[in-house]
C-alpha cells in the first residue's frame, strides 16, 4: 500500500540547473543519505509534480531515468519504488571528512622508473584497418568551428600577454567553465579551486598515483583494465592486486576480501563504461564500493574517460557526484569529444588535493598549453561543444548499431557480443579454440589490427575476447574491418 507524503525538495527556478535534474539530484541524495530506504514507495508521478508545481511530464521523465539507472523501479500500477536491490544506506556523518585530505595526509611517493612488460603491437601502417580500443573519429569535429576558437584564443592570449607562463593548475576560464559544466550536467560539487586540467587522462592517473601510493602500498584493479592505469601505479612502486569481475563490473565481495588481508590504499575503476569490456556499472555496485571505501579507508579513482557517449538513456551521474567523504578522484577526458591530438584532460577533488596535484605538474610540465585551454573554453561556452557532442552521439551509435550487425552476420558462429549502453568499442567474446596468438599474428598480414583480450589482462593470460573500437571507423572502413577478420578467423574455424 502507498504511503501518503511530501516530498521536501527545494527548487531553484533561477538555477541553470533544469528542473529535472533538480528533482533527480534531489532524490539520489535522499536515497544515499537513507532518508529513502531500498523497497521504500514514491508518490505518484501526478500528486509529486502538484506538490512541486511543475508539469507531470518532467516527474514521469525523472522516475523514468532513475529507473533505467538502477536508482527506481516500477511496478505497474502498484506505483514507483526505491530499488531493494541498492545497500541499506547509513546516515552521512562524514561530511567533514572531506578536510582530512590536507597537506600532510598524503604521503609522497618516491619514483621508480617502471618499463614495458609486453611489447605492444606496432602502429597502423598505411592501408591497415585499426579496431582501435575506443579512439573517436576526429574526422565527425567541426574544424570550422575549432580554427575559429583557436584563432579567437591565440589573438586574445597574444594581445593579454598570457601567452608566458600561468597557473599550473590550468587556465582559470577553462577550470571555471569545466567545474560549471560538471556541476549542471554530472552532479559534481565542483568549483574552479577544485579542478585541475592536465594533458589528457592518463596524465591524471599517473599523478593520482604520485600522490596516493609509496613504494609497498597496494592498490587494487579488475583483473581486465586500462594497462596503462595499472602501469602508472606500479612505475610509482605499488603492488597491485587483481579484483574479480562480472557483467557488472567489480565484485565488491571480491574487493573486500583483498581488503581484509591487505591495507588497500587506492582502487582504480571505470564504472561508467568499464575498460575494456564496456559494461555500466549499476547503482547498488556503485554504492558498495563507496562503503567499502569508508570502511576500509581508501581513495577511489574514478576514470570517466568517455562520459558523453552514452546511447541507451542519459549517462549515469558519476560515482564523485555521491561521495560525500572525499573518497573519489574523479578524472575526465575532452579528448574522446573532441581529439586525443588535443591533450585535455582534468581531474576533480579537493583544493588541497588539487593543490598538491599543481606541484606535481609544475615538476614534470609546468603548464599545459594556454591557447588550447582558452580555444576549448571558447568552445564550451558559445555552445560549439555542446551541439558536437549532439551531432557525434547520433554518429557514434549508427556505427555502434552496424558494428553489432557486422558480427552477427560474419562472426556469429564464434563470436557473441552483448550491445553496450555506450561508448566507443564493443567487447567481443570468441569460442575458447581460437587461438589467440595467431589470431593477433594473422590480423597483421590481413591488414586489420585488433587488441585481444590478453592485452588488458594483469598477467597476460589468454584471454579469448577482443576490444573492438568502431568509433574511428566510418561505414566503407567497418565493413572491409569485418570482411577482413572473417577472413583472419576463417583460417582457424571452417564455420565462418
Amino acid at each position: 500500500m502507498l504511503r501518503n507524503w511530501e516530498f521536501t525538495i527545494s527548487i531553484d527556478r533561477n538555477s541553470p540547473v533544469s528542473l529535472s535534474l533538480q528533482i533527480s539530484q534531489a532524490l539520489v541524495e535522499k536515497i544515499r543519505s537513507g532518508l529513502l530506504r531500498p523497497g521504500n514507495s514514491l508518490a505518484g508521478s501526478r500528486e509529486l509534480a502538484t506538490q512541486l508545481g511543475v508539469n507531470r511530464k518532467t516527474i514521469v521523465a525523472v522516475y523514468d531515468e532513475l529507473a533505467a539507472q538502477g536508482w527506481l523501479v516500477t511496478q505497474g500500477k502498484r506505483g514507483t519504488f526505491v530499488s531493494p536491490a541498492l545497500p541499506v544506506a547509513e546516515m552521512e556523518s562524514k561530511a567533514e571528512e572531506v578536510l582530512k585530505w590536507s597537506a600532510g595526509s598524503l604521503p609522497g611517493p618516491d619514483y621508480r622508473p617502471y618499463g614495458i612488460e609486453k611489447e605492444l603491437p606496432a602502429p597502423p601502417r598505411d592501408g591497415f584497418i585499426e579496431f582501435t580500443d575506443g579512439a573517436p573519429d576526429t574526422r565527425v569535429v567541426s574544424f570550422e568551428a575549432l580554427s575559429r576558437a583557436f584563432r579567437l584564443a591565440l589573438i586574445e592570449s597574444a594581445r593579454s600577454n598570457r601567452l608566458g607562463y600561468g597557473d599550473a593548475r590550468g587556465l582559470a576560464l577553462l577550470r571555471q567553465t569545466i567545474a560549471a559544466m560538471l556541476r549542471i550536467e554530472r552532479g559534481l560539487n565542483a568549483d574552479e579551486d577544485t579542478v585541475c586540467i592536465v594533458r589528457g587522462s592518463q596524465m591524471g592517473i599517473y599523478l593520482a598515483a604520485r600522490l596516493l601510493v609509496r613504494p609497498g602500498d597496494a592498490v587494487a584493479l579488475e583483473r581486465l583494465t586500462y594497462p596503462p592505469a595499472r602501469d602508472a601505479f606500479r612505475a610509482c612502486g605499488a603492488s597491485v592486486f587483481s579484483v574479480d569481475q562480472d557483467e557488472h563490473g567489480m565484485i565488491p565481495e571480491s574487493l573486500e576480501r583483498i581488503c581484509r588481508v591487505h591495507k588497500i590504499r587506492a582502487i582504480y575503476i571505470t564504472p561508467h563504461h568499464q575498460f575494456p569490456t564496456t559494461v555500466t556499472m549499476p547503482v547498488h555496485r556503485r554504492m558498495r564500493l563507496l562503503a567499502l571505501a569508508e570502511q576500509f579507508d581508501f581513495v577511489i579513482v574514478e576514470d570517466d574517460y568517455d562520459h558523453e557517449f552514452h546511447f541507451s538513456h542519459n549517462p549515469m551521474l558519476p560515482m564523485a557526484s555521491v561521495d560525500r567523504s572525499g573518497k573519489v578522484i574523479y578524472i575526465g577526458s575532452m579528448s574522446k569529444i573532441l581529439a586525443p591530438g588535443l591533450r585535455i584532460g582534468y581531474v576533480v577533488a579537493p583544493p588541497s588535493v588539487i593543490n598538491r596535484l599543481a606541484n606535481e605538474v609544475m615538476l614534470i610540465d609546468r603548464q599545459g598549453n594556454g591557447v588550447t585551454e582558452r580555444a576549448v573554453a571558447e568552445l564550451m561556452q558559445s555552445g560549439e561543444l555542446k551541439r558536437h557532442i549532439r551531432r557525434a552521439v547520433k554518429i557514434y551509435e549508427q556505427r555502434c548499431d552496424m558494428a553489432i550487425a557486422l558480427v552477427h552476420e560474419k562472426l556469429s558462429s564464434i563470436a557473441t557480443v552483448s550491445p553496450p549502453d555506450g561508448g566507443l568499442a564493443l567487447w567481443l567474446t570468441l569460442d575458447s579454440a581460437i587461438d589467440m596468438q595467431r589470431l593477433e599474428d594473422d590480423a597483421v598480414r590481413e591488414r586489420v589490427r585488433v587488441l585481444t583480450g590478453t592485452l588488458f589482462s594483469d598477467d597476460y593470460a589468454p584471454v579469448n575476447a577482443m576490444r573492438l573500437g568502431f568509433g574511428s571507423l566510418n561505414e566503407r572502413e567497418l565493413k572491409q574491418g569485418f570482411e577482413r577478420l572473417r577472413k583472419v578467423l576463417s583460417r582457424q574455424d571452417t564455420r565462418l
